[in-house]
């Protein structure tokens, strides 16, 4: 299997989440890349430094995510959920590789996302039905007031199950001192352990 990992400027956590997984699993094939990185710039400091501390030496110029990667990777294995947004809209074509490091990782989730998906389908459903039965006997402005209550109890169901859903994004450690990168890079160890198993 083919790892992609991507972050924003692939100078932090991509290439730590990289560096650990070549560590612990030496023949898998895994490279990073960011958002916004420049071409050829060093891996920050502190990044460098968490990781010499457990060991891993860390030999790194940064990448634009590009096409070509996009294609080469079987999975692209995000550390944000904006990010994972931002690689939907900027290259669509590739969307079923795209996923948040913790959610590929994470099975708690699948059911809550499951009914989700139902509840956004009967939610446009009753908006349209209602839409429809009511258009001709109400002004827009009523028609909003009266939509809004009909569809009161499905939208807070939604916001209830949103807001159980786990936080999919590993915290950037970026211009924060040392032990901020190694809280991130233990983050990213409990996943990329979680990570191995799976594949």
């Amino acid at each position: 299997m083919k790892i992609l990992f991507v972050c924003t400027g692939n100078t932090c956590r991509s290439p730590m989440a990289e560096a650990l997984l070549k560590s612990k699993l030496p023949d898998v094939e895994v490279k990073s890349a960011g958002i916004f990185a420049a071409k050829n710039q060093r891996a920050s400091q502190n990044a460098i430094v968490a990781l010499e501390n457990k060991g891993i030496i860390l030999n790194h110029q940064s990448q634009p995510v590009e096409e070509k990667l996009l294609n080469w990777a079987d999975v692209v294995l995000t550390m944000t959920t904006g990010h994972k947004q931002s690689l939907m809209m900027q290259f669509p074509e590739f969307q079923d590789k795209y996923f948040t490091l913790k959610e590929f990782v994470s099975e708690a989730d699948k059911k809550v996302w499951d009914e989700l998906k139902s509840l956004y389908a009967d939610y446009e459903l009753k908006r349209s039905q209602f839409v429809q039965q009511n258009k001709q006997k109400m002004s827009s402005s009523q028609l909003e007031e009266e939509l809004k209550r009909h569809l009161q109890p499905d939208i807070e169901k939604i916001n209830q199950l949103e807001s159980s859903l786990i936080n999919y994004d590993i915290s950037d450690p970026f211009g924060g001192d040392l032990s901020t990168y190694q809280k991130t890079l233990e983050e990213l160890e409990d996943y990329i352990s979680l990570l191995i198993k799976k594949i």
